[in-house]
């Protein structure tokens, strides 16, 4: 066994123990709900973002599902070729669980584009930026299915501390990569983040950031030097400039197509906005079957009826 072998089954163990992270049961029953829509059963269901960091369940919980055949998780031929071109497609779903009601935005893909999205050469950043975060598996179709799904995990932050290691400063703290980093990989996406997003994520679990950087650097054959104050020295350091200006265009491009796609394919979307116009405004849409069914096509009525009420300004 190589050195970047035996590096990378460590950080497997690391990451195994994360993705087993507890959370509260509602959120796994939640999870359970999509694992059994269908005789079809998904390969897993992951947990990620905000929600999981502070625990808060009154906002929106961010899943990914991961599927075998888009065909027989969305029925419809159109969807299913919408996904396979531009993943993934996105639901928004409610959920009782005993007086507490939970929303969760899912965000549906195959393993396979999962996998091939989770390394450090895939021209698309937004999940092995996403992935490389703590998250949690919440369901797995069997033990197979979990270390699968724990290796592309680990495949993410390995690709994550890759280009931390282009992207970051020449000579620095492991948490000076990482915040140089996600810096980067947020202004790839067209998204609406304050200022410091990088902070906050590394002030979340400063010790974890820490702690992955070089297994992850010997994990994907980086060469290093640590000094002995600490700081750390990436012979790549500078060395990805050209290559990331290169994902970050194409980036923004990618967003905005999945935006423009999303407003046919959104399942669930005019629910979900109409939550988020509710939770912002304390305005309630009551919506009717036709406007859920064709959302594109009642937006401009629904933002006019906004702008008279004075909730759009």
């Amino acid at each position: 066994m190589s050195a970047g072998q035996s590096a990378r089954e460590i950080l497997h163990h690391t990451i195994a123990r994360e993705c087993a992270r507890d959370v509260p049961q509602a959120v796994r029953e939640f999870a359970q709900m999509f694992a059994a829509r269908s005789a079809a059963r998904p390969l897993g269901i992951i947990f990620y973002g905000s929600a999981l960091r502070d625990g808060a369940l009154d906002g929106v919980l961010d899943f990914y599902v991961l599927v075998d055949s888009l065909r027989g998780w969305h029925g419809s031929r159109l969807a299913a070729a919408a996904n396979s071109v531009l993943p993934p497609n996105v639901e928004y779903h409610e959920f009782a669980a005993g007086d507490v009601r939970l929303r969760a935005k899912i965000a549906v893909l195959t393993g396979a584009q999962f996998a091939r999205r989770c390394r450090a050469r895939s021209i698309d950043t937004s999940l092995w930026a996403r992935f490389s975060q703590p998250v949690a598996i919440l369901w797995a179709r069997d033990d197979d299915a979990r270390v699968r799904i724990e290796s592309h995990i680990v495949s993410a932050v390995i690709a994550a501390a890759h280009w931390a290691a282009r992207l970051g400063p020449d000579r620095g703290k492991a948490d000076a990569y990482w915040r140089a980093l996600y810096a980067r990989t947020y202004g790839a996406e067209l998204r609406v983040e304050r200022t410091g997003r990088a902070d906050v994520l590394l002030d979340f679990a400063a010790p974890r950031y820490a702690a992955l950087l070089e297994p992850a650097w010997d994990a994907g054959g980086i060469i290093y030097t640590r000094d002995d104050d600490g700081a750390l020295h990436s012979h790549l350091s500078g060395s990805g400039r050209i290559r990331w200006a290169l994902r970050r265009g194409i980036g923004k491009l990618l967003n905005l197509a999945r935006l423009v796609k999303a407003a046919f394919t959104f399942t669930g979307g005019a629910d979900y906005i109409a939550w988020k116009i509710e939770r912002h405004s304390q305005v309630k849409l009551n919506l009717s079957d036709w406007q859920r069914r064709h959302p594109v096509m009642a937006a401009p009525r629904i933002a006019w009826r906004l702008w008279r009420q004075g909730t759009l300004r």
